[in-house]
Formats: C-alpha cells, structure tokens, sequence
C-alpha cells in the first residue's frame, strides 16, 4: 500500500501540496489528473525519490519494484528489440553475471556458481525474453525489421516508444506513466490497454485521454487546491461524482449565506438594546465561529468556436485514380523513383461530411492528409478541387512550425496584416492568450499553449474544409473537450485522424480506413475496428499480447484438439451470431442518422437564437426610422434569411427522423 502522510511540497515559492493524507491499495489502477501545474510530475518524483517532502512523508513497502518511462534515450548504436530489453534489469545483470562466471577457469565453486544463475535466468524468464520483447515493440507499432535498426536512427516520438517499452519489460510492482499515449497511434494505444488491464501490479498514469483513463483506472486522484482527492471508479464515475459534490458544495454555500445574513441582521438590529445585548453577544460569537465555506471550484472553462465559412463550395474535393506517397531523390536532389503509399484513390469530399480516418501506425493516413491538403502533389492522377475550397490543415508536427521567437500576436498578424490589432488581441483573447503573454514569445510555453495557438491561426481563416492530423497531442482534458465541443457545431467539411476515440465519437458520423495500401469505406464503429485491429494485426483473433503479470512473463496459446459441436449447438451459435449481426448492422445504420440529427437540433438552436435576436432588435420602437434605413433592410434580410434556413433545417430533420424510425421497425 501507498500512503502519504501530511505530506507538503513547495517548488520554489510555489506550494504543490499541503498537509495531504491518502491512502491507495496493492493493485489499484489510478489515474492522476489535475490542471497543468498542478504537481502531477512533481508527485511521480516524490514517488521515485526525486524530490523529497518537505513535510510529512510518503510510505511503501521497500521490496516493492518500481518501473516508469525515461525522459531521455541516448543515441545509441544498440538496436531497437535489445534496447527495450534492457527494461529487465535483473536480466541483464544475471547475463552479465553468467559471462563473468564462465570467463574464469574451472572449479566446483564455479561451476556451483553458475548452476545457480542458470537457475536464476530460468526464474527471470530469460528463455522467452527475445519473443516477449518483439510482441511489446510489434504492440507499440514496430516493425521486425525496425526492431533490428540501431536507437540513433529514430526519430524523438519512435524513441519514447522505445522508453515505454523499456518501462513494460521490467517486471515491476508498481508502475508509473506520464502520457504513456502522447506518441502513439490508436492501435498502439489500443493494445497498450489491453496489456494494463491485465498488469497484476500498482499502476498509476497521468493522461489527458478520457477513453484511455475509462478502459484502464478504477481509481481516479485528482490534485485541486493542493489536496488530493480520491474518487473510486473511472474518469467518467469522476465526472459524475464531481459534478455531484459541486451542486452540494453550491448548496452549502447557499444556505450558510443566508444563515450569515440572518445572525448579522439580528446583531446590527439589536447590539445597541440592552434587553436584547446577551443575544446579540451570543449570535456574534456564533458568526464568528462560523467556518467560512469555500465554493467548491470547477476547472476554469476554456471554449471557442469556428467561425462559419466564407463559401460552401459542393464537392470541395474529388481525386480520381490518385496514387499518393514521395519522391525518392537521388544525393543531387533529382527525382529518381517513386515511392507510393495508398493507390488508385477515388474519392470526393461533400459539403457537411464528418470523417474519422483509420488505419495502422504507418498505413498511409498522414501521407493521405498531406495530399489532400495539397501538401504533397499526386504522384498520379488527377485532384480538383472547388471553386472557393479553403483548407485548415493541422499536422502532426504543427506546433514546431510556429516561429518560436515570436508571439501569438506576431503570428495572427502575419496572416492578418490588415486587421487592427485590438482586434486581433480580442481574438487571442478568447483562446487564452491574456494581457502581456500575448506578446510575449512562445518560446517558454507549453505544449498545450503553442497547440491551442495553432488552433487559434486555423479558426482565424474560416475554413470550410478541416483536415485535422492528431490534433489533440500536448492538449490537456480542458482544451481537448473544448476543441471536442467547437468541432462539433463546426459547419463545414471535417476529416480527423486522432488517438482520442471521445473525440471521434462526438465529431464524426463515418469511417475511411487506409489498409493494405488502398482507401476504403469501414463500415462500422470504433469497437468494431478495435475488433478488427486484434484480428488482422495481431493474428487473426488469436491472443498473442504477452501477459502483464507483476513479472511481465508471455502467455502463449496452445492450440487444443476440440471435438466439433453438435448440430444443434452450431445452428443455435449461427443464429444468435446472425442476430448479433443484424444488430449491430442497424446500429451501425443508425448512428450517422444520429449524429446528423444532433447536429441539426445544435443548428436549429442557433437559427433560433439568432432570429429570436432579429425579431428583438425589429420589434423596438426606432427600427423603422427614417435615419435607420439601411439598419432596417439588413434586419428584414436577415430575418428572412433565418426563416428559410430554419425551415430547411427542419424539413430535413423531419425526413432524418423518418428514416430512424424506419430503421427501428
């Protein structure tokens, strides 16, 4: 068990913790969330001994083997698969040891010796580790061949793989992971999962990945006001119980106001009455006895919204037979091949669709986003775009394409250059870029900060056509539920590849995969392609992720000789899973009609504010003024406008409405 005792932390002049007591179990899976700040890294550090208390302290059993994610990974000439095995500490220290035993000449000590680290090896599972090994890097998106390649020949985000696979190696009682998702695709994230669930040990991991935290914690400890709170359950239990203490909290609040204001008023009315000074004497000790409750404070709420499009052009985009991919460039920088990644495409974009793109780490998905977004040229084929098609293109990497040495403001006016610049301040603004930190440079900012200011230049331009390549990345829980909310009532054309699947529900209403080198529909939902990752990538529905016991040890199937079922048992299988198809066919019919209905009523709110607000301004007495012309014919236009547009958006949620109830018969 783990338990801090009135534990208090400072960093600088700055208090993390204070006085804080919790307790969490052997095998707990906790989830550590708090604003950007709050001391979540700084707990992992008292944890590893890092830092230290500086009052109170911190308690675990001593015997307890801890493994978390290094920070850094030299560039090293060892190769990937040898790399991640290292993770095993005790492993590595037994071959060693076994190396220097045999190097020495012959004696029954010796050889005594020896036997005892063969012995030692078999304990530590070292006959399996190479197959252990590849099945962690196969999971974490690695390919046989990059397994072999040396660690310098990575990239930044393929070398934390590397340390996260380290970490999963060592055979470890308790577990720490800071972002364990930041530089993984959806299929890693999804097996890395499936292998978390099944770790026997303590787990604690900071994320800002909701659906992540719901399928791996059952505890969540959330950091405010430099106390830690422990909340049983997922993210979502979290929410719920959150929310629920808050409207206590709000309750509280209310009633010891009105208490308050109760005992002032009778000690103003009556101090000064001498038949009524012992009351008076008496509630005023009562007042000042009176613990001052504290509202219970939510997360400051950030939210924006796109901007509607300037033009609606429909289609916006149609590739016919495109071969997309890259030029392969000789030392001279002359094309000399050609290096395809998805063929023969064919496929257009409509005005209102809403796309998740999908498909394994290194199928072609960004390499799809940049051709679209005219960031690479067709290797073959043709791409028209429409007459007034404007792009917003968020990349991978967009955040260190920003000019590090400028500011927010310096970046909005580059591709504003007209627009004054309160303007453009107000702008910034509203995407949290305050007072001198929006000419500040951005080269101290976080992550998060430089991600959100990427996203402020995008909704600036007015797009109609949001190409989004894992947007989410170094964003925390608020920001992430923010762009979630503002990508919902975008009204534009909407393709997304992203890890986070709580954006992807509530943005899209259809699937595209890249697989096997083509682009194709996926008719399903991201349970269904969970299901379909497991089968063709991971062996055809056989289990081979190795089992995450405190010792990390595989756990191969044996295929077992089973006599066939009877007939009767296979009809009765064959229909209930004929049954279970045409559910999920209907549901999987179902869900874009959904969507499209709810982001249709979103629609009609707006329509109805805003006429609402045309109605209002018509109906006030100097509307029809002479001096106010122009002013009226606008207000006429407008509510016109609005009017049709209402009744066009209801027709068609009418004929959606229709069609789910058809689909429910």
């Amino acid at each position: 068990m783990i338990r801090f005792l009135n534990v208090s932390l400072m960093r600088g002049t700055k208090p993390l913790l204070e006085s804080v007591d919790l307790t969490l179990n052997p095998g707990d899976k906790i989830g550590l969330i708090g604003a950007n700040g709050a001391g979540k890294s700084s707990l992992f550090a008292l944890l590893r001994n890092e830092l230290h208390p500086d009052q109170g302290e911190i308690d675990f059993p001593a015997k307890w083997r801890m493994a978390y994610v290094a920070q850094e990974t030299p560039p090293l000439e060892r190769c990937a698969l040898d790399y991640a095995i290292d993770g095993d500490v005790t492993l590595r220290k037994l071959e060693e040891e076994l190396v220097r035993l045999e190097a020495q000449p012959e004696s029954t000590e010796n050889g005594i010796a020896i036997g005892n680290v063969y012995s030692a090896l078999a304990d530590a599972d070292a006959y399996t580790v190479q197959s252990r090994g590849e099945q962690l890097l196969l999971g974490l998106g690695f390919t046989l061949d990059q397994m072999k390649q040396p660690i310098v020949s990575f990239s930044g985000g393929w070398r934390m793989r590397l340390n996260l696979a380290q970490a999963l190696m060592c055979p470890s009682d308790l577990l720490l992971l800071d972002e364990p998702t930041n530089h993984l695709d959806l299929d890693a994230i999804i097996w890395l999962e499936d292998w978390l669930k099944r770790y026997a040990g303590t787990l604690i991991i900071i994320s800002h990945d909701r659906d992540f935290l719901d399928e791996v914690v059952n505890v969540i400890v959330h950091i405010d006001e430099r106390k830690l709170k422990r909340y049983s359950g997922n993210y979502s239990g979290f929410e719920r119980q959150r929310a629920a203490q808050m409207i206590l909290a709000a309750g509280a609040l209310a009633k010891q106001t009105r208490q308050r204001a109760h005992l002032e008023s009778f000690v103003n009315r009556f101090k000064a009455q001498a038949s009524k000074a012992r009351q008076a004497q008496s509630r005023m000790k009562a007042l000042e006895k009176m613990e001052e409750l504290a509202p219970l404070r939510a997360a400051a709420e950030f939210s924006f919204e796109f901007r509607e499009p300037l033009a609606a052009p429909n289609p916006l985009l149609v590739m016919e037979d495109v071969n997309a991919g890259y030029h392969i460039l000789d030392e001279h920088g002359d094309r000399v091949a050609d290096k395809v990644i998805v063929s023969g495409i064919k496929f257009s974009l409509q005005i209102g669709q809403r796309i998740g793109l999908l498909g394994v780490n290194g199928a072609g998905k960004s390499t799809l986003i940049k051709t679209i977004a005219g960031e690479l040229a067709p290797l073959t084929g043709d791409a028209t775009l429409g007459k007034g098609l404007s792009i917003g293109y968020f990349a991978q990497h967009q955040v260190e394409m920003l000019r590090h040495d400028e500011s927010p403001l310096w970046h909005l006016a580059k591709i504003a250059p007209t627009v004054r610049e309160q303007e453009l301040r107000n702008f910034l603004g509203g995407f949290n870029f305050p007072g001198n930190m929006v000419t500040s440079s951005i080269r101290p900012f976080s992550g998060g900060e430089k991600a959100r200011l990427a996203l402020a230049l995008i909704v600036w331009q007015r797009p109609n056509l949001l190409l989004l390549d894992e947007p989410t990345n170094h964003l925390d829980l608020e920001t992430r539920e923010a762009l979630t909310m503002a990508l919902a009532q975008f009204e534009g054309t909407l393709v997304v590849v992203s890890h986070d699947r709580h954006l992807l529900r509530a943005t899209t209403d259809q699937f595209i995969i890249v697989a096997d080198g083509k682009l194709q529909p996926f008719d399903g939902d991201l349970d269904d392609y969970k299901d379909w990752l497991f089968q063709t990538k991971l062996g055809k529905g056989t289990t081979v992720l190795p089992a995450a016991g405190k010792d990390n040890k595989a756990d191969f199937p044996v295929a077992s000789a089973v006599a066939p079922p009877s007939a009767p048992a296979v009809n009765t299988k064959d229909q209930k899973r004929a049954e279970a198809e045409q559910r999920q066919k209907v549901a999987t019919l179902k869900k874009p009609i959904e969507n499209k209905i709810k982001r249709l009523e979103e629609q009609i709110a707006k329509r109805n504010a805003q006429k609402a607000e045309v109605d209002a301004k018509l109906a006030e007495p100097t509307a029809y003024d002479a001096a106010n012309k122009a002013k009226l014919k606008l207000l006429l236009a407008d509510q016109s406008f609005f009017g049709k547009d209402l009744a066009q958006l209801e027709a068609e949620w009418l004929a959606l409405q229709e069609q789910l109830e058809g689909l429910a018969a």
